[in-house]
């Protein structure tokens, strides 16, 4: 696999106002999330083509195939107490 698949991290810019706020953003979290489930879906699927099926096909199945269980299990496990 490439560079591409390797786990990067989207953070605000260093000494921003705004590192903070990215960090506490509830909104931003969930971004996160989803983003690193789509990576994981274009990663096995990747895998199955035998070539990087890319981020915007990935993206596009992923949406199609899974966002909205996805969402809903996740609602559900953000909602439990820890």
């Amino acid at each position: 696999m490439s560079k591409e698949n390797k786990k990067t991290r989207v953070s605000a810019p260093k000494g921003s106002s705004n590192q903070g706020f990215a960090e506490r953003s509830s909104l931003y979290k969930e971004f996160l999330a989803e983003r690193e489930e789509i990576l994981k879906h274009k990663w096995i699927e990747s895998e199955k083509a035998g070539e990087d099926i890319g981020f915007e096909r990935a993206l596009l199945d992923w949406i199609r195939k899974h966002r909205e269980s996805w969402r809903k299990n996740r609602n559900v496990e953000v909602r439990q107490p820890k």
